[in-house]
């Protein structure tokens, strides 16, 4: 097996473990994943802070910078998320070096919090296309050093037929989903 081959399978196990930890609510296992968590790690000689720091823009956020920053707002997604589950598509990795470039679209499936009656609470569905950047640091992991993620937006089919203002084309209020 080639190094080329050798690395970008491990750039993607390290990619599916960000959504698994995600999934799961595991932030410990998620700031692992992150660069920075050494302060003597070369790759990142600022701790996952300043001009080199770790960076995500999730989508309809602005841009965090930092590990405190980023961490943070896992920790709230997750807190304020009662299921996630990620179906990854479209996914293409490169490497170069001891950086590698992974895009992918996001197939989101979310829900909330139960229903009275103890049912599953209401499932909503959205599209999300990504960019996650890693670094291979010295001990050879790769770990990540950005993330952003923007909407999709997608036209629904309209049940009703065409209403006013809502022909082929024409999106109404409430035909775009997230």
């Amino acid at each position: 097996m080639s190094g080329a081959r050798t690395d970008i399978e491990a750039v993607e196990a390290a990619n599916t473990a960000l959504y698994d930890a995600v999934e799961r609510g595991d932030i410990e296992a998620l700031s692992r994943m992150w660069l920075g968590e050494e302060s003597d790690d070369p790759a990142d000689p600022e701790g996952g802070e300043g001009e080199h720091g770790v960076r995500v823009v999730h989508p309809g956020w602005p841009v965090l910078t930092g590990r405190g920053e980023v961490l943070r707002s896992y920790a709230l997604i997750m807190a304020n998320t009662e299921y996630v589950q990620f179906f990854l598509t479209d996914v293409e990795i490169s490497v170069l070096g001891d950086t590698a470039l992974v895009s992918c679209t996001e197939n989101i499936l979310s829900g909330g919090p139960a229903e009275a009656d103890g049912s599953a609470g209401p499932l909503v569905g959205g599209l999300v296309v990504a960019t996650n950047l890693f670094r291979r640091t010295e001990d050879g992991e790769w770990k990540l050093w950005s993330h952003h993620g923007s909407p999709v937006l997608v036209e629904q089919d309209d049940e009703d037929g065409d209403g006013p203002g809502e022909g082929e084309g024409d999106l109404g209020q409430g035909d775009i989903e997230l």
